[in-house]
């Protein structure tokens, strides 16, 4: 913001960041239960082991409440005056 940009883009700019570091970690634990759901095969009941609506919906809120964790520091990064910022540094 010291340079010019608007507190939107900011704000935007974290987000997609902290999205592509959420969507690699979601992509990787999806991943690694279809593989974990072998060994746990007979400890399930009443789920089979490729439950698409749990995946998806355990992938969805995950994606939601890491959003919710970006977003909170972001929000609070934009409201910070940027020349106290760069005395601070």
């Amino acid at each position: 913001m010291a340079l010019g940009a608007k507190r939107s883009n900011v704000l935007r700019m974290i987000l997609f960041e902290g999205l592509a570091v959420i969507m690699t970690g979601v992509l990787i634990g999806l991943f690694l239960s279809v593989v974990g759901t072998r060994l746990m095969d007979s400890l399930l009941y009443g789920v089979s082991t490729t439950d698409p609506l749990t995946f998806i919906s355990v992938a969805a809120l995950l994606t939601i409440v890491s959003l919710l964790a970006c977003y909170v520091p972001a929000r609070r990064a934009t409201r910070v005056d940027p020349m106290v910022a760069l005395r601070y540094e």
